[in-house]
């Protein structure tokens, strides 16, 4: 069962019994408020997951986004880009193999930010989730409901520590503003 995580809640991310996590993947998902007489929704919203390596220095190594949609080792992959959020389950998903994510890396931070400028009071239902990938059924770890509406155009929503020979999880929810990952470098920085 997966842990539904508070801002600022961590959590280790062992296997029950003993042992490390290999393949994970963060899913995104996301739905446009509904407006108007009839509900209807007013405009489809582009939001973009993305996520920033760092090393134990705290210095940027690589970003995976949906103009770079691989790490240059090929560990972090994005699934790509969806432009609207319709349907149900992630909208958009990063594919992390934890083995292959080089050493110098400590720290993965993963952001939302909405590409057509749109801000989080038309956005409803965002959640973050961490999945399992390794098993024969995905297992869900942990998710993070992004409940903050506001006048922001980006959150940043999570990021994977190494600890140890293993990975945990910390849910950040910190507001930003920005339409892309370029926008956003400085203010994940300050959550590395």
């Amino acid at each position: 069962m997966a842990v539904s995580l508070n801002k600022g809640q961590k959590l280790s991310l062992e296997k029950s019994g003993g042992g490390s996590l290999t393949r994970v993947f963060m899913g995104l998902g996301w739905d446009a408020v509904a407006k108007g007489l009839f509900r209807k929704k007013a405009v489809d919203i582009d939001l973009d997951a993305s996520v920033l390596l760092f090393d134990a220095q705290r210095r940027l190594v690589d970003e995976v986004w949906f103009q770079q949609l691989r790490s240059k080792d090929g560990s972090v992959v994005h699934s790509g880009d969806n432009l609207t959020g319709e349907g149900e389950g992630d909208d958009e998903v990063v594919h992390i193999d934890l083995p292959a994510v080089p050493a110098q890396v400590q720290t993965l931070v993963f952001t939302v930010s909405s590409f057509t400028g749109q801000d989080f009071s038309q956005v409803q239902n965002a959640v973050c989730r961490l999945v399992d990938a390794a098993q024969p059924q995905p297992v869900e770890l942990a998710r993070y409901e992004l409940s903050d509406a506001g006048p922001h155009t980006a959150q940043i929503m999570a990021k994977l520590t190494r600890e140890g020979s293993g990975w945990a999880m910390t849910a950040i929810g910190a507001p930003a503003q920005g339409r892309h990952i370029r926008d956003l470098r400085d203010a994940v920085a300050a959550h590395v």
